[in-house]
């Protein structure tokens, strides 16, 4: 939340300064505002990066209060009442139940280290056979281009030279070198392509993408280094939340009664 108010002190101090209760950051329209909005607010602010200073305070107290006297002049005029507002009030109202009972479920359901190593030591099984490709391309708008690039490479051409004129500037620049990769960072017909190659080989016909047709030289192939623990472990137990929060969430689902 934004504290696009702070300019508004001037016009405030009459109301800040009227007397509450220890428990109350103030009082508008004979209306209590509770403290403890301030304080959660100032919670989520410092857990943002920013220092619990008195500064802050006032400035959160001053936002509080102007919020709670618009929101008053808002139910005055009856606002709350019309039903486009009535729905994005409940909208709203669902949003941090909804939340609310996730980070409770979070809470009690915490992914373990144990869970996350197992969860990598069977990736590393399922993915023990990948491998890495060291791949150069051509990328050119027409097939008639791409087949031309073909013919003048089998003519001797140098594949490095012909690829200054690929639509690829990132690689043209390094001869069309796309350096090492897994066949997955690769959309799935320029992949298919690549991996049917042998080391040296070049496709004999265009590849077509989204992005046009591509001539594709293997340079060489390698297995994949699997990644070390830390490097995904926080990624591997992101994972592991989701499955979780979606097992709960439709296990919910499953068992109500909707008609």
């Amino acid at each position: 939340m934004t504290l696009r108010y702070a300019r508004m002190l001037a016009a405030t101090l009459a109301v800040a300064a009227l007397p509450a209760l220890a428990q109350n950051l103030a009082t508008v329209n004979g209306k209590a505002v509770p403290a403890a909005r301030a304080d959660a607010l100032t919670k989520q602010l410092v857990a943002q990066g920013q220092n619990d200073t008195p500064e802050l305070r006032q400035m959160i107290k001053q936002e509080i209060i102007i919020r709670e006297i618009l929101a008053q002049e808002a139910q005055k005029r009856g606002i709350a009442n019309q039903p486009e507002i009535k729905n994005q009030l409940e909208m709203g109202r669902q949003t941090i139940l909804i939340n609310a009972m996730r980070m409770d479920f979070v809470r009690k359901n915490p992914v373990t280290e144990a869970e996350v190593k197992a969860e990598y030591d069977r990736l590393l099984k399922v993915h023990a056979d990948d491998k890495e490709y060291h791949a150069r391309h051509i990328l050119v708008e027409k097939e008639d281009d791409a087949k031309a690039i073909i013919a003048k490479l089998k003519d001797g051409a140098k594949f490095e030279d012909l690829a200054k004129q690929s639509k690829d500037t990132g690689s043209a620049e390094k001869g069309g070198d796309l350096d090492w990769a897994v066949a997955n960072r690769y959309v799935k017909p320029f992949a298919d392509a690549m991996v049917a190659l042998k080391k040296g080989e070049m496709t004999e016909t265009p590849v077509k993408t989204q992005f046009g047709y591509h001539v594709i030289r293997l340079e060489d192939s390698r297995p994949a280094k699997a990644p070390a623990f830390d490097e995904v472990k926080q990624q591997i137990q992101k994972s592991l939340l989701d499955k979780k929060l979606q097992s709960f969430q439709e296990g919910i689902v499953k068992n109500a009664k909707v008609k």
